[in-house]
């Protein structure tokens, strides 16, 4: 029998981790930390992810698979309810669960009930443990660290409280160390060579929805979706052609997307197609417009089927 047959079967360290938390706690820059590759788009703008990520972390003697959610935040709108349900309803699905908060934020109040209320809530459905992860401590001076852990420690009875700095690569061994005794032994849930389950085709999304947020003011992000509607691989002169509409939800947005004579889209798709390239391994043909979809992100149809949420 094959021996690589035989190795998939030993059991190691293995079980699945959500992070969750507000928008901008970080999430996503730990999770790229922690696989040590870009699978979750980051930008500096808030609620950048709407999906659940997965990315899987092995190593000889564990595998994490690591879930990225939306940020938690009072949610109305259709989307942002989606993004929230998403993000919750992990919570059930996980054997720990890490809250992220960014230390670099006022600090919550001793009578902040109402932050409270609001954290309980969200957590009332963990049933593993969880754990508080202060990240971006690289914004804070080393002497305010233990008045900030002590001041968030009393929001709710988190397992252990672990301060880091994704961006920076600071205390995150120690966040595996706090994990990893946690998890069950059993075989590996994913194969060792892959770092994600996400389709080529979402990731693509993403990469041009980030560059998007990126090269957009505060308005345009946010009423945006990416579709891709033909992805086509030459394997003759291996050439990946990629048509992508990029919906928005006003007329009035379209140039801000477009540009004056289309050095806007043209500079997004530039550097979209860098990012897809190193994806792909692959030279790649994007093709990108623009159209209007009135009200997409509260039309609930439009959001299950051409969204997937």
């Amino acid at each position: 029998m094959n021996n690589d047959i035989l190795t998939s079967y030993v059991p190691v360290k293995c079980g699945m981790v959500a992070l969750v938390g507000p928008p901008n706690a970080g999430k996503s820059t730990l999770m790229n930390c922690l696989l040590k590759q870009k699978i979750s788009i980051v930008t500096p703008k808030a609620q950048t992810t709407r999906n659940r990520i997965l990315g899987v972390v092995n190593e000889d003697a564990y595998q994490i698979v690591l879930i990225d959610t939306p940020g938690l935040h009072q949610a109305r709108e259709p989307l942002n309810r989606e993004m929230v349900r998403l993000a919750l309803e992990s919570l059930t699905e996980v054997d720990v669960v890490l809250f992220l908060l960014d230390v670099s934020l006022p600090l919550p109040k001793e009578k902040d009930t109402e932050k409270k209320e609001q954290l309980a809530e969200w957590m009332q459905q963990v049933k593993c443990p969880a754990m508080l992860v202060l990240n971006k401590i690289d914004l804070l001076d080393r002497k305010e660290l233990l008045p900030v852990i002590k001041a968030y420690s009393e929001l709710y009875p988190f397992d252990a409280v672990l301060p880091l700095s994704a961006l920076r690569d600071e205390g995150t061994e120690q966040l595996i160390n706090a994990i990893l005794p946690l998890l069950p032994m059993g075989p590996r849930l994913f194969p060792e060579d892959i770092p994600t389950d996400a389709t080529e085709r979402f990731l693509v999304a993403e990469i041009i929805r980030e560059k998007i947020f990126l090269q957009t003011g505060q308005e345009i992000p946010y009423s945006t979706a990416v579709i891709i509607e033909s992805f086509k691989e030459n394997e003759e002169n291996g050439l990946v052609t990629i048509h992508a509409a990029i919906v928005l939800e006003r007329d009035s947005q379209k140039p801000i997307v477009i540009g004056k004579g289309g050095k806007k889209l043209k500079s997004i798709g530039i550097a979209a197609r860098k990012d897809i390239e190193n994806l792909l391994d692959s030279r790649v043909n994007l093709k990108l417009w623009v159209k209007i979809k009135k009200n997409w992100s509260k039309n609930e149809r439009f959001l299950r089927e051409e969204l997937g949420f």
